[in-house]
């Protein structure tokens, strides 16, 4: 511990949450861990998440290769640079109240934020318009129902693998950049993780099915998907 900077051990003493803690003490006593470690020791069975708890704690972590017991090369983390402490994340997620979830549900009128559709409330999670990963919870507060919505977890998946596959989430973090993202504001965006693209999201219900299997047909006789035949429609009205 003498060899780790003061503000790197300030800021680590602030780290609660359990699996993130369990990863930082154990680099304290060794110098670092090995997905082997996190795997066997601690039952982590997927030791690339037990190091992002870290890391969504705001403490840097560095991932270098070392040996595991049978000769092959595996994943080991170590604390990073103090200067990359993310203060803004230290302490972890704020707990997101019953209270909250209710007004979102309300506001949105029981539907999810992103595909519209409706659920019952239990089916939701309530969700950053910001990433975490890249604000924590500097943009966002519990009094501050506008810095969140609430989606279905079909949409919470695609959110999750859009961003992280995202420059701004993986480099720079720009709070402006995703603030005007098809995630954070999907009535009114610029573009969606970074490319000028456009999505529109369509479920037809019960009701509606009749009109998607009449969609599908025609999309089948002219050998295109259901969504290249509405692009073609709406070009032509265009």
């Amino acid at each position: 511990m003498s060899k780790i900077p003061p503000e790197l051990l300030a800021a680590i003493k602030l780290i609660a949450a359990k699996r993130a803690r369990t990863v930082i003490d154990h680099i304290l006593e060794h110098g670092y861990i090995t997905t082997e470690d996190l795997k066997s020791k601690y039952g982590y069975n997927h030791p690339p998440r037990a190091a992002r708890d870290v890391r969504e704690e705001g403490i840097p972590l560095e991932t270098f290769p070392v040996e595991g017991s049978d000769g092959r090369t595996i994943a080991a983390y170590r604390f990073g640079d103090p200067s990359k402490i993310e203060r803004h994340k230290l302490g972890g997620r704020q707990v997101f109240s019953k209270k909250l979830k209710q007004a979102l549900f309300l506001g949105q009128g029981g539907r999810c934020g992103i595909c519209c559709q409706p659920y019952e409330i239990r089916y939701f999670q309530v969700d950053h318009r910001i990433p975490y990963e890249v604000a924590g919870d500097q943009a966002a507060s519990a009094s501050q129902e506008n810095a969140f919505l609430l989606i279905c977890a079909s949409c919470q998946r695609s959110k999750s693998w859009s961003c992280e596959h995202c420059a701004n989430w993986q480099k720079h973090k720009r709070i402006e950049t995703c603030r005007v993202c098809y995630w954070a504001s999907p009535e009114a965006y610029e573009h969606i993780a970074e490319n000028p693209d456009r999505r529109v999201v369509i479920v037809w219900t019960r009701k509606e099915l009749k009109d998607f299997e009449a969609l599908q047909r025609r999309a089948q006789s002219e050998n295109v998907s259901v969504a290249e035949l509405l692009k073609r429609i709406a070009a032509r009205r265009a």
